[in-house]
């Protein structure tokens, strides 16, 4: 069993077996998911078609971006050891330090919304980033301290790139 998380705040219990059924909430969940190639995939869901594409990929915290549908999407998978974990108060012990906010994809940095030494708390809007068209919040993976900005506004960055560091 695994507790998926979105930074909506939304969640959901989902039971699965490897190469077996999956069921969400208790319902069973019936897709269809075609591999288009290097992390795009192809989704049939209740008669809708979806276009996903992974963007990034945490596997220590169990965190994913997603882009469905040109909306990005993070997901957050606990199991039963990180959910006991949470019960126990210990949550996060294990976590590791991020020290940076990279970006998710190309883009043009259209708003800067905090400034060097000032202190943050996860999901505190940072940057907004232009990508095909859309205009997409990066928010602070951690609490902390911005300690550097490294892009300025209408800078043009890479995917991968460095826009924020943590102290």
């Amino acid at each position: 069993m695994l507790q998926i998380s979105t930074n909506s705040n939304r969640s959901w219990e989902v039971d699965y077996q490897p190469n077996g059924p999956i069921s969400v909430a208790g319902e069973q969940f019936t897709w269809d998911l075609v591999m288009l190639g290097d992390g795009r995939y192809h989704l049939l869901y209740q008669g809708r078609s979806y276009s996903i594409e992974v963007i990034s990929t945490d596997y220590t915290a169990k965190i994913f971006t997603l882009k469905v549908d040109n909306h990005l999407i993070e997901l957050q998978a606990k199991d039963r050891f990180d959910l006991l974990l949470d019960r126990l108060g210990m949550a996060g012990s294990s976590a590791h330090r991020v020290n940076e906010l990279k970006a998710p994809m190309p883009g043009l940095i259209v708003d800067i919304r905090v400034k060097p030494d000032q202190t943050v708390q996860k999901g505190d809007p940072l940057l907004v980033l232009e990508a095909m068209k859309m205009e997409n919040i990066l928010k602070a993976p951690v609490d902390g301290v911005v300690s550097s900005i490294k892009v300025s506004l209408r800078d043009n960055v890479g995917k991968g790139q460095v826009l924020i560091s943590f102290s």
